[in-house]
């Protein structure tokens, strides 16, 4: 099994928000995290029909382009009274036509079909963030580790940290939306822990479990 101890991994994203989740989950391990922007990449254009296809798009280019290995994640809400829109085009329901990206905006978006569907309780406004990584070698190798955190969507917004959808995601079990948790609780996991919290701490968690033998 190729070692990834003390190397440094590119994470194929733009987004700072992910980069930041990503450094502190690698950083017990001693791997360093840069960004694909730190290498001046551009971002790959997202063709994937699942977030399988869309994370490894986005690592074996950074892969390639760097001759570092690269992990990358694709991720997005699954709201079930909306067929599991977004899903994979979560991102997309906050472009702006000018470019950069809204995500106010993209709450919004979603509340009001929520609304239009007649999803005003809770137990009608179920759904899930999936998050999928990806790590890639610069020859094509690539495995997938994927996680899944069930929830309820909230409205009005709670909370001004994380980023993304997370100040609606109110997930099972808890008072705090994502939102409103600090990255400690968001993540809810480090080695030697038995369950992560986020989505991508739990894929995280099997891809350390996998290939940094964590427990």
């Amino acid at each position: 099994m190729r070692s990834l101890h003390g190397q440094t991994i590119v994470v194929a994203t733009h987004n700072e928000g992910k980069l930041r989740e990503f450094a502190g989950l690698m950083a017990p391990f001693g791997i360093a995290a840069k960004s694909a922007r730190e290498f001046g990449l551009p971002e790959p254009e997202e063709t994937g029909t699942t977030f399988e296809e869309n994370a490894l798009i986005k690592a074996l280019a950074a892969a390639t382009a760097t001759g570092l290995p690269a992990m990358s994640d694709d991720s997005g809400l699954c709201v079930d009274a909306l067929d599991g829109a977004p899903g994979v085009y979560t991102a997309d329901w906050a472009q702006l036509p000018e470019g950069g990206r809204d995500f106010a905006m993209a709450m919004q978006r979603a509340e009001v079909a929520l609304q239009e569907r007649g999803a005003t309780e809770a137990a009608q406004r179920t759904g899930r963030f999936v998050a999928v990584i990806c790590l890639a070698w610069p020859d094509g190798e690539a495995e997938f580790f994927r996680g899944e955190v069930e929830g309820t969507l909230v409205w009005p917004p709670r909370g001004e940290k994380g980023f993304g959808y997370d100040p609606v995601f109110l997930p099972r079990g808890h008072d705090l939306t994502f939102g409103e948790m600090s990255a400690e609780e968001k993540h809810g996991w480090k080695p030697g822990m038995d369950e992560a919290l986020s989505h991508r701490a739990r894929a995280f968690q099997k891809f350390a479990r996998a290939r940094l033998g964590s427990a």
